[in-house]
């Protein structure tokens, strides 16, 4: 069974749709099978990874709203020097009026839920992008995950605004509870981090004292590779393979499926 990820945070520009892409390239880069999920109306992820937007036959929100089934709208994307790809569900900005169009539809905050779970079995792991917000597209995301990836930017007043997020993920865990199901920190990602200035080693050492051990050990330093890669539509993977990020990206990934395969040895 497919491990679910949201990758969340309502803090715009904190590295969340570059770590969700590169993640999930670089977790097919270790032989994986992975959806990555683009839960955003403005498509940041399904533009970073060269799919044209205005060509598109079906996206999240045709499976949302029943018109297709998730099958339908799923595409895939190579990843350089594998013969596996990464399948994507890519979005648009029809994605904008969706709260909206949920809140009809019974059980709600499910819906996504109900979608994901005819696919999941397909992959090792679903990495959704979630939006900058705590919205409802958020909320169906959370619902429908395992656990939730946090990244958070190595600038001053990091933490700020993260009470939010974190008593909304307290509410999922909570009700999933009554289904027998469970929503886990998978952990916080220190983005974006100037290893230059002492500021930013002040705030690594300030969120690591605040999450303790559930920051990862990789960090993502600030690169000018991985800012330029989306402008080409492709993952640093295959942008700079050599390049700081691509090595550190794939170091997250190896962090991220040794953590999941202790936890599975432990049960």
């Amino acid at each position: 069974m497919g491990k679910v990820i949201s990758v969340a945070n309502q803090k715009g520009g904190v590295g969340k749709t570059t770590t969700s892409v590169n993640l999930s390239a670089s977790l097919v880069y270790y032989g994986k099978k992975v959806l990555l999920v683009d839960f955003d109306a403005q498509g940041s992820a399904t533009t970073s990874l060269g799919i044209n937007r205005s060509t598109l036959n079906g996206n999240l929100y045709d499976a949302l709203m029943g018109e297709m089934d998730i099958t339908d709208v799923i595409l895939e994307v190579p990843i350089q020097g594998r013969k596996e790809v990464l399948h994507v569900i890519p979005a648009t900005i029809d994605l904008a009026g969706i709260d909206y169009k949920l809140l009809e539809k019974e059980n709600h905050e499910y819906v996504f839920d109900q979608l994901v779970k005819k696919v999941k079995d397909n992959y090792d792991y679903v990495i959704i992008d979630c939006a900058p917000a705590l919205g409802l597209t958020t909320l169906n995301a959370l619902y429908a995950s395992d656990s939730v990836l946090i990244p958070i930017q190595c600038q001053f007043l990091a933490i700020d605004g993260l009470t939010q997020l974190l008593n909304t993920v307290r509410v999922v865990q909570k009700n999933l509870k009554v289904n027998k199901r469970e929503l886990t920190i998978e952990g916080v990602l220190l983005t974006m981090l100037d290893k230059r200035t002492k500021a930013g080693w002040a705030i690594v050492n300030e969120i690591k004292e605040y999450f303790q051990e559930g920051v990862f050990k990789t960090f993502i330093t600030s690169n000018v590779a991985a800012q330029v890669a989306p402008t080409y539509g492709i993952p640093i993977l295959t942008y700079a393979p050599k390049s700081p990020a691509a090595v550190l990206y794939k170091s997250l990934a190896k962090e991220l499926i040794d953590n999941n395969e202790k936890r599975q040895s432990i049960r």
